[in-house]
C-alpha cells in the first residue's frame, strides 16, 4: 500500500486524545501523591498505567507520521507526548524506525538461544522487558545522549556478538547522525514538563514513582509479546493478539501489531480492516504468560 492509499489521519481525534489521556495522567499523579488510603493510591497508579499507554501510542503514530498531517504538527505533537513517557521524540523516531527494519532479524530475535549467544545476556534483557526495567533504560539513555553523546555510542558494540546479540549495534548506530542539539532540546522539554507537573501538582516522589513503576511494567509487557515467536520475517513478524475491546480501546489498537508491520502508514483507527483472520490470533495474556519462562532454543527447522 502507498502511502497515497492510506485512510486519512484523525487529526482532531488525535488531538483530543492526547489532551485528554494527559491531562487524566495529571489527575493520577495528583491522587497518588495526595490520596490517604494506599488503595486509592494504588488504583490511582494502576489507572495511570493504562492512559500514559494512550500517550505512548499517539507518539508511536507521530514517529510514523501519522499523529497529524502537518509534518511540523505531527511532530510538535509527537513532542509533547513525548514528555509524558517521558523521552526524546527524535530518539523514539530513530530507534522505532529502526526496530521495523531490523525486526525478527538476527538482531531482534530476543526470544531465542542461538549457537554462541552469551545465555546469561539473553536472560537478563529478556526479563528486563518482562518486568518494566526495561522503561527505565529509555529517559535514562535520553540524559546520556543529551549530556554525553559519545557514552552511547561507545556501548554500541559494532561488529560483536555482544552488539548483534542485544541488538545495540543496529540501535546504537543510528546515533551517528543523530541531531545533538534537537534531542538536547527535547530532553530539557521533558525535564521542565516534568519539573513543573510536580511543581504545580506538588507530587510526591513516592506517588510519581508509584504511577511510573505501573506504567513502567503495563508498558514492558507489551513491547515484546506482540512479536514472541511470530515468524522470523520483517513485515510478518508480529502478532494481532487478542485481548479485552476496551484495553485495546485504551492502546489503540497496539495489539494489532502484525497489521501496523505490514502497514505502518496506516492510523491507528483503521488498523482493524488489515487484519487478517486467516492468520493465527494468539492472545496477549497467553503470549505474556509463556514468555516468562525463558527465551527458547532456536527451532532447528529455522536454521
Amino acid at each position: 500500500m502507498r502511502a497515497d492509499d492510506a485512510p486519512p489521519i484523525p487529526a482532531a481525534l488525535n488531538a483530543l486524545l492526547l489532551v485528554s489521556a494527559m491531562g487524566a495522567g495529571a489527575m493520577c499523579l495528583w491522587t497518588a501523591s495526595h490520596a490517604e488510603g494506599l488503595w486509592v493510591r494504588l488504583v490511582a497508579a494502576g489507572v495511570f498505567s493504562y492512559v500514559n499507554n494512550t500517550v505512548f501510542s499517539l507518539l508511536h503514530e507521530a514517529t510514523h507520521g501519522v499523529l497529524h498531517p502537518s509534518r511540523r504538527l505531527n511532530d510538535g505533537l509527537g513532542r509533547l507526548a513525548a514528555t509524558f513517557f517521558p523521552t526524546s521524540f527524535t530518539l523514539q523516531r530513530a530507534f522505532h524506525l529502526t526496530h521495523h527494519r531490523y525486526n525478527r532479524t538476527a538482531r531482534e530475535q530476543f526470544d531465542y538461544l542461538h549457537p554462541g549467544d552469551h545465555r546469561f545476556l539473553k536472560y537478563a534483557q529478556w526479563y528486563v522487558i518482562l518486568t518494566g526495567v526495561y522503561w527505565l533504560f529509555v529517559p535514562l539513555g535520553a540524559f546520556v545522549f543529551a549530556l554525553l553523546p559519545g557514552l552511547l555510542r561507545r556501548l554500541r558494540g559494532p561488529g560483536t556478538r555482544y552488539g548483534e546479540q542485544t541488538g545495540a549495534d543496529a540501535y546504537l548506530g543510528r546515533l551517528e547522525d543523530a541531531p545533538g542539539a534537537a534531542i538536547r532540546m527535547e530532553v530539557l522539554g521533558m525535564v521542565a514538563l516534568q519539573a513543573g507537573l510536580a511543581y504545580a501538582l506538588d507530587l510526591t516522589l513516592v506517588g510519581w514513582a508509584l504511577c511510573y513503576a505501573a506504567f513502567a511494567v503495563n508498558w514492558s509487557s507489551l513491547q515484546y509479546a506482540d512479536h514472541a515467536w511470530s515468524p522470523l520475517d520483517v513485515r510478518e513478524g508480529a502478532w494481532d493478539l487478542k485481548v479485552a475491546t476496551p484495553v485495546r480501546w485504551v492502546f489503540l489498537n497496539y495489539h494489532y501489531h502484525r497489521a501496523h508491520h505490514r502497514h505502518p502508514q496506516v492510523p491507528w483507527l483503521y488498523l482493524g480492516r488489515y487484519v487478517d483472520e486467516r492468520v493465527p490470533r494468539p492472545s496477549f495474556l497467553r503470549v505474556w504468560l509463556s514468555m516468562w519462562r525463558g527465551p527458547r532454543p532456536f527451532p532447528e527447522q529455522l536454521k
